[in-house]
């Protein structure tokens, strides 16, 4: 994709969407940091039905760790993976509550040094809560990255560094979330709605299935 062609992909969406936000569910950054922790191989659906009955009786590090493990984990347990997710959840809170006073930390540094927590999930924190300018790259967002050629690569990293270069500035902020909900409603993996596409005419994927 050329310059050009980018600016028309996010100004269209934009026209479409102008404030575009995660599905799922918080109300408080350790909120989001917690329901993205517990995302990992599981759909935001299935995390917010966990969550909308979790975080009325623990929505702080601290009411998470006066619940115990088990507690915890009979809130969780219709989600994947829900026993090392919830370690990392219990393990987590414990250093908020030790390091941060409760806080969630706004350093990359910080929050990637948490159980559970890598890149990804330390970029949408700091996209969706602070308001940074990150790319987290999940599976809807690689594909895009490299189905449209908007930002092709082989692993995410490679991808969020194409796209933070490529996305005109004015965007970058909320590109996130329009690609993540392009790539789950649109441009889905094994069968790409493309006659449904507002941005068809700028991608790439489009000269090669003509």
């Amino acid at each position: 994709m050329k310059p050009a062609q980018i600016e028309s992909f996010f100004a269209t969406l934009k026209a479409a969407n102008p404030l575009p936000v995660t599905e799922l569910e918080y109300t408080s950054v350790f909120e989001l940091l917690a329901a993205v922790l517990l995302s990992a191989q599981a759909t935001d659906v299935g995390v917010n039905k966990a969550t909308r009955k979790l975080f009325p009786v623990a929505g702080t590090p601290q009411k998470i760790l006066d619940l115990g493990l088990d507690g915890l984990e009979s809130y969780i347990k219709t989600i994947g993976l829900y026993r090392s997710k919830a370690k990392h959840l219990m393990a987590t809170c414990q250093i908020l509550v030790d390091q941060y006073q409760g806080q969630v930390p706004r350093s990359r540094a910080a929050l990637e040094a948490l159980p559970g927590v890598g890149r990804k999930t330390a970029n949408v924190v700091l996209n969706s809560a602070f308001g940074e300018a990150t790319m987290a790259v999940d599976t809807h967002i690689f594909r895009l990255g490299n189905r449209t050629g908007m930002a092709p690569g082989k692993t995410p990293l490679a991808v969020e560094q194409k796209l933070l270069k490529r996305i005109p500035a004015a965007y970058l902020v909320d590109a996130h979330h329009w690609l993540i909900l392009h790539g789950r409603y649109v441009c889905q993996a094994r069968k790409p709605q493309c006659s449904q596409c507002a941005v068809v005419d700028f991608c790439g994927y489009k000269s090669k299935t003509v």
